[in-house]
């Protein structure tokens, strides 16, 4: 049997929120099997627990917000992602602000801070959710899309009319069988242009935002003296996100994920219009046996 995994001791870190522009204290610390991944707020007079979940997304204006009452956590997208693509269940991640701290613009550092913790496997069945048929949202020619797949496989598309971007590859296909997440896309940094600072500053967002944290275009070329970590790190980092977003349903997915021009907004609606159609998914566990090569634990390259 497939089992559950959380972390093997706590482990924490400090860095900058993106939108907020403020110093987060970040502490992983594991958690019971069956707990899932517990969001909690440390600085407020008493502490108060977000569970990852579908449902509790209250905003995606360039980052996944989750909120339970008035309490909201952040951009949470980045972490989610590195922890499907280690395989982490259960996790209590504690936190003294509303927002994940962006630290390089990737899942690179929350696969570095869940790696120095360990894993440790549990005495509980991990659960999946397998897509039975398809479920798809579109919306001004986006699209978002789940369908069956015997492992986990996405197929992305951007299309950012841009020179910098036109020179790298707008469409990545990746199916986890025979590929690595922290290899091929858990390096990959978030991005946005420069002539739209002032305007997300006016909403209250990317006050911490930087070349250290970002890939940023002007109107005809990427400003970081960096190279590109990926030829196509653009539509790889969109990818990062929706792994992010679609661990939101609770459970690793086994299916394949096509989108055109998504986002959270997309990749939420799609989580939604799933658990509004039971028909479209099932719960399942799996032998090692049975299990889609994308989840085997003797061949885990999704964990590689």
């Amino acid at each position: 049997m497939l089992k559950q995994r959380t972390i093997a001791a706590p482990v924490k870190t400090v860095g900058i929120g993106l939108h907020t522009g403020r110093k987060v204290s970040l502490r992983l610390i594991p958690a019971p099997a069956d707990t899932g991944i517990i969001f909690r707020r440390t600085d407020l007079s008493e502490s108060i627990d977000i569970k990852a979940d579908a449902h509790a997304v209250s905003d995606t204006r360039l980052a996944t917000v989750l909120q339970s009452g008035d309490t909201r956590v952040s951009t949470v997208e980045h972490l989610l992602s590195g922890c499907a693509g280690l395989g982490i269940d259960n996790l209590i991640i504690e936190l003294d602000c509303e927002e994940i701290p962006i630290m390089d613009g990737s899942a690179a550092s929350f696969l570095f801070l869940i790696e120095s913790a360990g894993l440790e496997v549990q005495d509980s069945p991990r659960k999946f959710i397998v897509i039975k048929k398809p479920i798809e949202v579109r919306d001004s020619g986006k699209l978002a899309r789940l369908e069956p797949f015997n492992g986990f496989k996405l197929d992305f598309t951007i299309d950012f009319k841009h020179p910098a971007v036109d020179k790298t590859g707008q469409r990545h296909v990746i199916d986890f069988a025979d590929s690595a997440y922290a290899r091929e896309i858990g390096r990959a940094r978030t991005f946005g242009f420069a002539h739209e600072v002032e305007t997300l500053r006016e909403m209250g967002l990317a006050r911490g935002g930087s070349l250290d944290n970002a890939i940023v275009l002007d109107e005809h070329r990427i400003l970081n003296n960096e190279e590109l970590r990926y030829d196509d790190e653009f539509v790889r980092h969109k990818i990062l996100d929706a792994i992010g977003d679609l661990y939101l349903a609770g459970h690793p997915i086994v299916g394949a994920y096509i989108a055109e021009k998504s986002g959270h907004a997309m990749n939420n609606a799609l989580l939604r219009s799933m658990f509004a159609d039971p028909r479209s998914f099932e719960v399942k566990t799996f032998t090692e046996d049975d299990a889609p090569k994308a989840y085997s634990q003797t061949n885990k390259p999704l964990f590689a």
